[in-house]
């Protein structure tokens, strides 16, 4: 499976890659991930300035355990094939695509990020923010056994631009999509991050969504803001009873009278070996938050 790595990723922000200031206060911020954007954020007469910015700041690092990920402009664009050889030796982990519509995008895009040289494990991130890519969500999916595909990042700001789709508080027109990239990520082994919450200073709503994202599957959400990191990162890490009934779990799994059954009582409920690989990567995921 491609979603291997145990770091969690509950908070994803977005850098402007052009705002060298933004960009040193990141290496001091509890995110779990950054995004540098070199596309919506960068105005067009900015974004060569703002590509060779970013890959100095890269290249000088202390950014810590945070996963760094830079989103370039669409192949489509004058500047998309500069921003991909510009970074195809910079230290991110993720390249982040925008505008894909099918299969083939993910195709040509690993393939150009094979032939400028990217590190064999950094990997393709892709934005699910076009009507066509949600018509095609399970095949751009499939692509991930061939190609190196590893996430998903939801742009439903685009897509309500591009469908008229209205973003509501509980976001109910988009529930279908939430849902539909979720199972396909989960089906082929992807990170899948939920889109932004606009509200910056709408405490309740930004917490509505990321529970929402949360209770949907999805591994963390993306933020446009440093104020949104605290409150997300509280929703998608595991609650002191949830860490406490994981323990519980897996000491009743492990031991002795236990050993070798697949279904056991825990506190008045009845638990299986699906339960126990539940708890287990709970306790992983408390663990690694706990370590940083």
């Amino acid at each position: 499976m491609k979603n291997a790595d145990s770091r969690p990723l509950r908070s994803v922000l977005y850098m402007p890659a052009s705002n060298a200031r933004a960009i040193d206060k990141a290496r001091g911020l509890d995110a779990d991930a950054l995004v540098f954007d070199l596309e919506d954020a960068v105005a067009p007469d900015a974004k060569v300035d703002a590509r060779a910015q970013l890959c100095s700041e890269l290249s000088r690092g202390g950014f810590s355990y945070r996963r760094l990920v830079a989103r370039m402009n669409g192949l489509d664009t004058p500047w998309g094939r500069a921003d991909m050889a510009a970074l195809a030796h910079a230290p991110v982990e993720a390249l982040l695509a925008p505008k894909i519509d099918r299969e083939d995008d993910i195709a040509a895009l690993s393939l150009e990020m094979d032939r400028l040289g990217f590190a064999p494990d950094a990997a393709l991130w892709v934005m699910i923010e076009t009507p066509a890519a949600v018509l095609a969500i399970e095949r751009i999916a499939a692509m991930a056994a061939t190609t190196r595909l590893a996430g998903f990042v939801l742009g439903l700001n685009d897509l309500a631009k591009d469908t008229g789709m209205a973003q509501t508080p509980g976001r109910e027109a988009f529930v279908p999509v939430m849902v539909g990239a979720m199972l396909a990520a989960r089906a082929n082994g992807l990170v899948v991050i939920d889109g932004v919450c606009n509200a910056i200073d709408d405490a309740a709503r930004l917490e509505g969504e990321a529970r929402q994202a949360r209770e949907f599957g999805f591994d963390g959400k993306s933020l446009i803001h440093p104020a949104q990191i605290a409150p997300v990162n509280a929703v998608f890490a595991p609650s002191d009873s949830e860490i406490s009934q994981a323990m519980a779990i897996v000491a009743a799994f492990d031991a002795p009278e236990n050993r070798g059954k697949g279904a056991i009582r825990v506190d008045g409920k009845m638990v299986e070996l699906l339960h126990l690989a539940q708890a287990r990567q709970v306790i992983a995921t408390a663990d690694a938050i706990a370590s940083r």
